[in-house]
């Protein structure tokens, strides 16, 4: 069976939702993980210091720290491949005499990419805010010991 360059394009096509309901999640993660961040940087940065227990905090640490860099990373290159994917039917509609289609690609272009960089920017600010005070948190407890 040879290669077909019409089903490649139908499969990617068909990725394009999937895509974008994914950083839709994304977004809404990002704002929750916001709004845990702002609990711990109020509440949890104390009782971690309290704990005293140096090897907790660093795993929770790690932890919390690979979620963030993940939400930096992913979403925006999910965003830029749910840019990309709209496209090349857009481009294809405008060859047909159709600018309406490539207006509409380029839209759902557009908020993909608006979509990714959110995601991608809370989870940034996220991990170097978090990073700062795991430092501080871990410096504090070593120093006790």
């Amino acid at each position: 069976m040879p290669f077909d360059l019409d089903n490649l394009h139908h499969a990617i096509t068909w990725l394009l939702k999937p895509v974008i309901i994914i950083l839709v999640i994304s977004v809404i993660i990002a704002v929750l993980e916001a709004g845990l961040t702002l609990g711990e940087r109020l509440f949890g940065l104390r009782q971690m210091r309290a704990s005293g227990n140096i090897d907790a905090v660093t795993k929770l640490a790690r932890h919390r720290l690979e979620r963030a860099d993940l939400l930096s990373r992913i979403p925006p290159m999910l965003g830029l491949m749910a840019t990309i994917i709209p496209l090349g039917p857009g481009l294809a509609a405008l060859g047909q005499g159709d600018p309406a289609q490539l207006a509409k690609a380029v839209t759902t272009a557009f908020d993909a990419t608006v979509l990714g960089l959110i995601a991608g920017i809370i989870g940034l600010v996220i991990g170097k805010l978090r990073r700062r005070w795991y430092e501080d948190v871990l410096e504090g407890l070593e120093a006790r010991s």
